[in-house]
């Protein structure tokens, strides 16, 4: 039997929120505009920047290559580092988090049954000495990300690896590279032919923060002992369930809607609070999906449009103890998505004890999975007291097909949202841009303007520093 998630938006209708909430005659309003996205979705899948929409079906052949890539890793490695950065190393972090063992690193070899793995994904030169603190590069295979082998963060690691490398292992140190990035574009590419790195690649139509079913996250999944072809078929599953343009039989669509309709109430902040520590990086992952895709300054037209709403992480129970006093009694501007899961993989019953402290006694026999639901349902309860917008995802079990859907629903949901927008989901021209001044700064060739425009911009003042 099938296991698929389920959307409850009860919460963020007017018979349940009053005024805050939303009509049916409000979402029907939006369901032209809905529809419309729906159709380029569907009309470009494979096209243009969708060429994840069609990862699920299209990677046969790949997908054989990777597990078979795995195998030979998770055999003649004790550890697999992740040298990415943005949706290199989110979306790898997130299904490990998600599927694997929560202390995975501490396991013995026996237990864990694959090598350690790290996700190297910043440039705090205290971070990168720490790492080889607890690994051996004679025994760490390093799997390089970057699309055009350009990315500052990733080559500036990949320099200083390749180094090591050669100073402990000399010529055979390339059989500890593996290479992900463009086929043909870019430097990772040449230098995976000069020094013959087994090589992965990145489709030109898939942006980073859509790439975690393309090699980009499959390969690290793999290696880890996940089944990448069930994760790939979760996400298929969701895609066969989003074919209708009707928004009340697509649960991607009725979200973009239902996040359409709240920016255009001022909702400006989408709260992702996941009620598994599982789940945990699954809100890390989706606020740069959602952030850099929908946060644009001008629409399709050129009109100055500021669009986009700011995504806020968060962890129940852990930010019911330091965010939910805001969301219920702060202003009036944010969605919160729960996501609930039905059935955790392990239990823990909490023993009885304490029968002279009533008000702990109560908990005594109940499953921790049970504590943690209830206190999702109290914190959802709280939240529509208080007339603020809130849905729930739920997923029956954490497991490689469920994730696939859950990724998929949130790339579809974007892709809707931001041609609901009419802006183009797929760019980042504010990332470019502290890209270009990052390569003025260090004199690099070609930014000899922009570095201009660095010198030339207004000095600080020591009127406003202190300490």
């Amino acid at each position: 039997m099938k296991q698929n998630i389920r959307l409850d938006y009860n919460n963020m209708m007017a018979d349940y929120l009053g005024s805050e909430g939303f009509t049916d005659a409000e979402l029907d309003a939006v369901a032209a505009k809905a529809a419309t996205a729906h159709a380029y979705v569907e009309q470009n899948a494979g096209k243009g920047m969708l060429g994840w929409a069609r990862l699920a079906y299209d990677q046969d052949a790949i997908v054989e290559d990777i597990v078979a890539t795995a195998n030979d890793i998770r055999s003649n490695f004790k550890a697999f580092v992740v040298l990415g950065i943005g949706g290199s190393a989110l979306g790898p972090i997130a299904v490990f988090q998600a599927l694997k063992h929560m202390h995975y690193n501490e396991l013995s070899d026996q237990k864990r049954g694959g090598p350690k793995f790290y996700v190297e994904d910043n440039v705090d030169p205290e971070r990168m000495n720490a790492l080889f603190d607890v690994i051996d590069p004679a025994t760490t295979c390093f799997n390089v990300i970057t699309k055009s082998g350009a990315t500052s963060e990733t080559m500036s690691q990949y320099l200083i690896i390749s180094r090591v490398l050669q100073d402990k292992l000399g010529a055979d140190w390339t059989k500890h590279v593996v290479a992900t990035t463009d086929c043909e574009k870019g430097n990772l590419i040449k230098l995976a032919k000069k020094e013959g790195f087994k090589t992965f690649y990145i489709p030109s139509s898939v942006g980073g923060r859509f790439s975690e079913l393309s090699p980009v996250g499959l390969l690290p999944a793999a290696v880890l002992g996940i089944d990448v072809k069930t994760l790939l078929e979760g996400a298929k599953d969701m895609q066969e369930r989003s074919k209708s343009a009707d928004l009340r039989q697509n649960a991607p669509l009725l979200c973009a809607a239902l996040q359409y309709v709240s920016m255009g109430k001022g909702k400006n902040i989408s709260v992702m609070m996941p009620y598994a520590d599982s789940l945990k990086y699954i809100a890390d992952w989706y606020c740069q999906l959602w952030g850099e895709s929908l946060g644009k300054a001008v629409d399709l037209d050129g009109k100055t449009v500021y669009a986009g709403q700011t995504p806020v992480k968060a962890l129940g129970v852990t930010d019911q103890h330091s965010q939910i006093q805001l969301y219920t009694e702060g202003p009036f501007d944010k969605v919160v998505t729960f996501i609930a899961v039905d059935r955790f993989r392990q239990e823990y019953r909490i023993p009885e004890g304490l029968p002279d402290f009533p008000d702990v006694n109560f908990l005594c026999g109940n499953d921790m999975g049970t504590l943690l639901n209830n206190e999702r349902k109290a914190t959802e309860y709280a939240l529509t007291k208080a007339k603020r917008l809130n849905h729930t995802i739920y997923v029956p079990e954490v497991n490689e097909y469920t994730l696939g859907q859950l990724l998929m629903l949130f790339m579809l949901e974007t892709a809707y949202c931001g041609a609901m927008l009419n802006i183009n989901t797929f760019n980042q021209p504010g990332v470019e841009e502290g890209k270009k001044a990052t390569f003025a700064l260090f004199d690099r060739k070609g930014f000899e303007e922009k570095k201009q425009e660095l010198l030339s911009a207004k000095a600080k003042s020591d009127k406003y520093i202190i300490g």
